[in-house]
């Protein structure tokens, strides 16, 4: 492993942070970080000579605002999913996997953890969609109702001052800001005149409450809602240590299920991705959970993603997560479509499922339930879940969004360090970080899984979680760049502002803008280019980032073969391809 040294640096970014003691150029740094993951990784290949097959290229300074090196620990998975692809293909077709190779750019990586706006309609950008409010014209039907519909449901989800001095609150409206505004003791329909307005008012009266007042408001109300803790803080509390005894990719061999056989990798005649001839059950909503289905799908996986038309959801995501997927709409709550999903998950290979573990055992879906039912089939089954603070432990049945990891972790204490603020305020990291990182640590875990069902039988489970996405971007091991550093990438993109009112997808728009002024041939249509493009689909022709990792042979390289679809969008009657 690359030598690399870190020391502590709590004036710098707080207590329990640590920064770089001297700066590594990103792609040989990603090497260092993908050799850290890898060692601590249960069921990775420990083989030198397949971690030899790996090669990063890209930029050398950091590409995103802050210290983190989120794209690097991204592009450390992207190069994990592309090894075990190399196996999986190995053990199907014969072909030795070190002798392919495993390219990742970690710029591609880093503008991946921005997916949902890294595409166009029709030949206008997202960005520009989003600003010129044409947006919501594109789709037919609305998922997000009022989400969104006011300044006071906007800056529901936000940080604010509490009355505990140096404390921030990661406030979350979830998708019904409302009972959240009430229980504070506001009016949801306050007449804010603008988006700033409306988180002063809120900001008034949040900052009567101490920061625990807040938590046990929430707790009590079944909200969600985190301290802004520090990284210190947030390891010495009994979920941090409950959670720091878990790795950030886990899967287990379910040992009490019913023994079933080895299954052989499907071969698909005219698809040779790993994955092709595997069937996935998605049953998620945001973005963690179809960041999973999507990466599944470009390793070839047919995912019929199961959503539910009455439920909230945010329409943009549907642009780009839903690639390569078929969408049918069910509602857990009616008997007969709970029967309907049975039946497709009767046939699947893996069940991925974003929802809060008890709640859909409540439903019949819980990982003993689908034990049950590949032990009766006598197939074994591959049961992902991702969460907010994982598998177990005395947080573990609280709801959490991607704002809840960062604050939670320390990650949204360290970024407002990092913009200049010593006095606790705290502010988003850039780009749903925590989320897209969750995801492709479950597709990860999944194919691992996979590969073992396929040699020794079996069936597993794979978790993953929001925090310790987060939090693993804070481990000494990993360490923070130094301000000198963020200052010099600062200056190569001249970042816009982000402060603690904004929320995730205003401060995307802020990474975007900077993207495309340094990196224009990233999003041109050149030879760099890193957009693939469908000339047809639902909301016409689309472009939209292509997946990070590039195996040797071009033939079983990740790719989408059909373009996003709405949700809900098939008839429920559809069958397996």
């Amino acid at each position: 492993m690359t030598a690399h040294e870190t020391i502590p640096s709590t004036d710098i970014y707080g207590p329990g942070t640590y920064v770089d003691k001297t700066f590594l150029p990103a792609p040989q740094d990603a090497r260092r970080i993908f050799e850290y993951i890898a060692n601590s990784t249960p069921g990775f290949t420990q083989n030198p000579d397949l971690w030899n097959t790996v090669h990063f290229q890209g930029s050398s300074l950091p590409v995103i605002p802050g210290p983190f090196k989120a794209p690097l620990i991204a592009a450390a998975l992207h190069a994990m999913c592309g090894v075990v692809a190399h196996e999986i293909i190995q053990d199907r077709d014969g072909t030795a996997a070190n002798t392919q190779q495993v390219s990742v750019n970690v710029d591609h990586a880093a503008i991946w953890l921005g997916t949902i706006f890294a595409a166009s309609v029709e030949g206008k950008e997202m960005s520009e969609l989003v600003r010129s409010r044409e947006l919501a014209s594109l789709f037919q039907r609305d998922f997000e109702g009022d989400f969104m519909s006011s300044p006071m449901r906007q800056r529901t989800t936000a940080l604010y001052k509490t009355k505990t001095p140096g404390v921030w609150y990661q406030l979350h409206g979830s998708l019904d800001a409302a009972p959240v505004l009430r229980a504070l003791g506001i009016d949801p329909n306050y007449p804010a005149k603008n988006s700033d307005d409306a988180y002063e008012h809120i900001a008034r009266h949040v900052e009567q409450w101490t920061a625990d007042e807040l938590e046990m408001l929430n707790i009590k109300n079944g909200f969600c809602g985190s301290i802004c803790f520090t990284p210190q803080g947030w390891n010495e509390t009994s979920m941090g240590k409950r959670l720091a005894a878990h790795p950030l990719v886990g899967y287990s061999h379910q040992g009490h299920a019913i023994p079933t056989p080895a299954v052989p990798l499907p071969k698909v005649e005219h698809d040779r991705r790993p994955l092709a001839g595997i069937k996935v059950v998605e049953l998620v909503r945001i973005i963690a959970g179809p960041v999973i289905g999507s990466t599944l799908a470009a390793m070839g996986a047919d995912v019929i993603r199961v959503g539910c038309s009455r439920l909230t959801d945010l329409n943009v995501l549907q642009l780009t997560l839903n690639a390569g997927k078929r969408t049918i709409d069910l509602d857990l709550t009616k008997e007969e479509d709970k029967s309907r999903l049975r039946d497709l998950i009767g046939d699947a290979d893996v069940f991925i499922q974003g929802f809060r573990p008890n709640a859909i055992a409540r439903k019949g879906f819980g990982v003993n339930d689908l034990l049950e039912m590949a032990g009766t089939r006598g197939k074994g089954i591959v049961y992902v879940e991702e969460n907010c603070y994982g598998p177990d432990g005395p947080y573990h049945e609280r709801p959490g969004w991607q704002q809840i990891g960062d604050a939670a972790s320390g990650s949204s204490y360290v970024m407002g360090r990092s913009l200049g603020f010593k006095d606790g305020t705290s502010i988003l990291p850039p780009l749903p970080i925590s989320d897209m990182t969750t995801g492709l640590v479950g597709a990860l875990g999944a194919l691992m899984a996979l590969r073992d069902r396929a040699r020794q039988g079996g069936s597993y489970r794979v978790t993953s979680s929001l925090v310790k996405a987060d939090a693993i971007a804070l481990e000494p091991e990993i360490g923070l760049y130094s301000p000198e550093v963020v200052e010099k990438s600062n200056q190569v993109f001249k970042w816009g502002h982000i402060g603690p009112s904004l929320f995730v997808t205003e401060i995307l728009l802020v990474v975007m803008d900077g993207w495309k002024r340094v990196f224009p041939q990233y999003f041109g249509g050149g030879a760099e280019s890193l957009l693939m493009r469908f000339e047809e689909g639902p909301w016409g022709k689309m472009e939209m980032l292509r997946p990070v990792v590039r195996l040797g042979d071009v033939a079983v390289t990740p790719r989408w073969l059909t373009p996003a679809v709405p949700n809900c969008y098939h008839a429920r009657s559809i069958e397996w391809l």
